[in-house]
């Protein structure tokens, strides 16, 4: 028998989705930033985005999905979710509110669909890399199928 293939909830989203995907695994066993990741699976930065998750002034709770090197511009992001104003999401809440731990967080299959903005640029990719759903794991999708499976816009949300 052959080792059983470990499908993170994300996965078993884009399977039922029907959604193309492709993903790879790799030795992580603590928090490594998406630069790091990059630079050990041989990934352009340009093509690989993180996930951050935010907190409004109403108390609900938004994702935003930029590029690696990029930072986000708080001001530009609750203008796209049309929030006053919104701060970035506790570290400590970040399981209870999500599902995910830090570095394995993925804006497809959280504990509740949340708000979600991309972006941009990504539309102009034909692929990106976001995490997996897991620490350890980069998924590789088109922009246009992330937006799908998590339910997302596309707004410019980072500090020029």
């Amino acid at each position: 028998m052959g080792k059983k293939e470990v499908k993170t909830n994300a996965m078993r989203i884009l399977d039922r989705m029907k959604i193309a995907y492709k993903y790879e695994e790799y030795a992580c066993n603590e928090f490594t930033d998406g630069i790091q990741t990059a630079d050990m699976l041989g990934y352009d930065h340009d093509l690989v985005y993180k996930t951050l998750v935010t907190t409004g002034k109403s108390g609900g709770y938004y994702v935003f999905v930029i590029p690696i090197e990029k930072e986000i511009d708080l001001k530009k992001a609750a203008k796209a979710v049309g929030e006053k104003s919104l701060e970035m999401l506790p570290l400590k809440e970040l399981t209870k509110v999500t599902g995910y731990v830090r570095g394995g967080c993925t804006a497809i299959g959280m504990k509740k669909q949340l708000p979600t903005v991309i972006q941009e640029d990504a539309g102009r990719l034909s692929h990106m890399y976001v995490s997996g759903g897991k620490l350890g794991m980069q998924i590789e999708l088109a922009p246009e199928d992330l937006k799908k499976a998590a339910g997302a816009i596309y707004s410019d949300v980072v500090r020029v």
